[in-house]
């Protein structure tokens, strides 16, 4: 147990050196990756999805994915650590079965033309693109992955720990574990992250001059498209409800922004 005790001493040290103040809510986050090289992984990804998946042909729909993205990223840029605007891809892919859009870290941005089925006005979108994006400007991938690597070094001490037990109990203890780590620490934070880039979006559509109302407009499409759902415990993303009372809340924190924003 000693040898488990120092690796997972290590563990805290180097979680404590690898802090993130995220942008907009001032949470402290683990960040044990360099932005580098999350930025390669991510170009590498979306150069592979390029690849493998169509992009649409559709000028007037990509010009609108490209307007509100650079909007949304322009305004990001003022208080986030981010690339330059003008270094952002924005990719509108051929794909109307897929709802979903996503911003990868290094500014890699994807929208899938089934999304515009739901997202039917720019406010709407904004509300999607200004979610991905605050995924990208809180590092909540850097997040994911440095999580990871601590589970892993802490299951690898587990491992260690329990050498002189009995088979019976090596996989009683790791089993727990695992589940514990699942349900325990990786899902609620799948959560947070949601519902924080949530907030950070409804900041930037704000900026950007786009209606946070519409956020609420396109949760409840969203919803309708549903059938049934996993429960949200189990759910890397809040409940749509949860979601949209949520963001109701925190209208009257954003609102002003928007107002100024509009009637300048």
């Amino acid at each position: 147990m000693y040898k488990l005790f120092i690796g997972v001493s290590l563990i805290c040290v180097t979680c404590l050196s690898g802090c993130y103040t995220v942008p907009e809510t001032g949470r402290s986050s683990l960040n044990l990756m360099s932005e580098g090289t999350v930025s390669s992984m991510a170009a590498a990804s979306f150069g592979e999805l390029k690849t493998d998946t169509p992009i649409s042909t559709d000028k007037q729909k990509t010009a609108m994915v490209e307007r509100v993205g650079r909007r949304i990223v322009t305004v990001a840029a003022e208080s986030a650590d981010l690339p330059p605007v003008d270094k952002w891809e924005f990719v509108l892919f051929e794909d109307d079965k897929t709802i979903n859009a996503f911003a990868m870290s290094g500014g890699k941005v994807g929208v899938y033309t089934g999304l515009l089925t739901v997202a039917k006005t720019e406010d709407q979108l904004a509300a999607v693109i200004g979610h991905e994006v605050a995924h990208v400007a809180a590092r909540h991938g850097n997040e994911r992955l440095s999580q990871n690597l601590v589970l892993a070094g802490i299951g690898a001490g587990l491992v260690v720990g329990t050498m002189k037990e009995s088979a019976a109990t090596q996989a009683a203890v790791l089993g727990a574990y695992g589940a514990g780590a699942t349900v325990g620490v990786v899902l609620p934070f799948s959560r947070r992250d949601e519902a924080e880039a949530d907030y950070i979006g409804l900041i930037y559509m704000a900026r950007a001059g786009y209606d946070p109302r519409a956020a609420v407009e396109f949760w409840e499409s969203m919803r309708a498209q549903k059938g049934e759902t996993v429960p949200e415990l189990l759910s890397t993303h809040p409940a749509d409800d949860t979601r949209i009372e949520n963001i109701k809340r925190q209208l009257p924190q954003v609102m002003p922004i928007y107002e100024t924003m509009h009637n300048a």
